[in-house]
């Protein structure tokens, strides 16, 4: 079993081979996509992650897999839907197709298409998820959701008498966040990180304290960080020297204890 409760620098699957079976609670990652980014020219093994990440997923564990497509020769890949497509190959469920926003993204994608601005978190489970935690949303405003939901027939059904109330809102599957890390924290040094309440948020929903969070392509450490904030243990996995040390030194610095 590798150390918890730290950053381990070396190839990801080789790694992960050290790990025992059934072992991790939650994965939470964001990896290198198609060629958007050079990540110090490493390259990684989708297959060969994703069969140790279910052989390392505890029964009702689940992976968070926040992908996006490039766009090459004017067509997406498609490489967020065929890796979905292959957890459920290996027998594993794709749980819920959430999208991440990026809010303040500006001008992103193709002059012939419209701006991109989100991406998948594709949330996959070992089975029936064993802890979901769902978040609700008291900044969010507004006067709340409408109470039903249309059935086979086309009519709608009532789930809940009248609207929830607007400081007490619970969340859909489509999250927005500021693009780049935390408020406050500038540049980490990493050409891709993503929001850390992202990763606080994912954390907090299919993890209980004091279980064990993972993150096979940690990079500047965001991963980690969250679930240190939220008293979890935490194994992070890095190929780049030097983004380990910049996750190594992200996660020693103190975090506020929660309120």
């Amino acid at each position: 079993m590798l150390e918890l409760n730290r950053i381990h620098c070396g190839d990801n699957c080789d790694l992960l081979g050290k790990m025992p079976r059934e072992s991790v609670d939650l994965v939470v990652t964001s990896p290198p996509y198609d060629d958007l980014r050079t990540y110090g020219g490493h390259s990684w093994d989708f297959f060969g992650v994703a069969w140790h990440l279910k052989r390392v997923l505890k029964p009702g564990g689940v992976i968070v897999w926040v992908v996006a497509d490039a766009t090459k020769d004017g067509s997406e890949t498609g490489s967020s839907m065929e890796q979905a497509l292959h957890f459920k190959r290996l027998g594993l469920n794709l749980h819920d197709t959430m999208v991440y926003k990026q809010a303040g993204v500006g001008a992103k994608g193709s002059n012939l298409a419209y701006w991109q601005a989100w991406e998948y978190m594709l949330v996959v489970s070992k089975g029936k998820p064993k802890t979901v935690n769902r978040q609700r949303d008291s900044q969010m405003g507004g006067c709340g959701r409408g109470g039903s939901r249309r059935t086979k027939d086309g009519t709608r059904r009532q789930n809940w008498g009248g609207q929830e109330p607007a400081d007490d809102k619970a969340r859909d599957n489509v999250w927005e966040y500021l693009t780049g890390t935390a408020s406050g924290e500038g540049s980490t040094g990493h050409p891709a990180p993503f929001p850390f309440d992202l990763a606080r948020d994912h954390v907090a929903t299919w993890s209980n304290p004091g279980e064990l969070v993972l993150d096979p392509f940690v990079g500047s450490g965001t991963t980690a960080k969250a679930a240190k904030k939220l008293g979890r243990q935490f194994i992070g996995l890095e190929v780049n020297p030097e983004y380990c040390a910049i996750a190594e030194q992200r996660i020693a610095q103190g975090v506020l204890e929660l309120a």
